[in-house]
């Protein structure tokens, strides 16, 4: 019975999902789905792409299970964002964010993120409306994470390796790490950067205005 409800449950959220995303589409709007372990350097990565975006306007969705500190950082930089709190949920789901875009004031030409739950399992595992996942990881945590949480690197269109900078103190294994993500996911797009720095963000930015190019092209 558990597991029936569990599909029930996943069925519904991927119809909201594409719900959200044909709106998204039909609006000209381009949107990142954020994934990352506590302490990933989410929110500091997102600044440093937002500086680097050439030709898309960008608005955010943050999801936190408590607090806006990180949407009030991002509105003293002027950008336009929203806050959700789950109150405990680790993640973010379709209905939630099929209410908070309905909220912004999102136009033509415009590049919406959303930065997820701080979890490496559940967001994962629902699609929200996002184009595509992208999965933040850090030196930091260590070379084993595309084994122990394979999902998160199975399902995401482009990985950013933060943190980089601190490599010369930490013993980050990079071959075992890259091996991997390619075990899981082949052609991958990897990008090394460092939040600190600012390090390899302008290609990542270039990689995601170049997806928001490609996805409208293709509808």
């Amino acid at each position: 019975m558990r597991i029936e409800v569990m599909e029930g449950i996943l069925d519904e959220n991927g119809r909201i999902a594409d719900r959200v995303n044909a709106r998204l589409q039909e609006n000209g709007v381009f949107c990142v789905n954020i994934m990352g372990a506590p302490g990933a350097g989410k929110t500091t990565s997102l600044i440093r792409i937002l500086e680097n975006l050439t030709t898309r306007r960008p608005a955010v969705i943050e999801g936190d299970i408590e607090s806006d500190i990180d949407t009030q950082t991002l509105r003293r930089l002027g950008v336009q964002t929203l806050q959700i709190n789950t109150g405990g949920a680790c993640h973010l789901d379709a209905p939630l964010i099929e209410k908070a875009v309905s909220d912004l004031s999102l136009s033509d030409n415009s590049v919406l993120f959303i930065e997820n739950i701080g979890n490496l399992v559940c967001p994962a595992e629902f699609m929200i409306g996002e184009h595509v996942k992208m999965l933040i990881a850090t030196v930091a945590e260590g070379s084993d994470k595309p084994y122990k949480y394979p999902l998160a690197f199975e399902k995401a269109a482009g990985i950013l390796v933060n943190k980089v900078d601190l490599i010369p103190h930490l013993d980050f294994d990079e071959t075992f790490f890259m091996a991997g993500i390619r075990a899981l996911n082949r052609d991958v797009p990897v990008f090394k950067v460092s939040g600190r720095t600012g390090e390899g963000f302008r290609e990542v930015a270039a990689w995601i205005e170049s997806k928001a190019a490609q996805t409208n092209a293709s509808h």
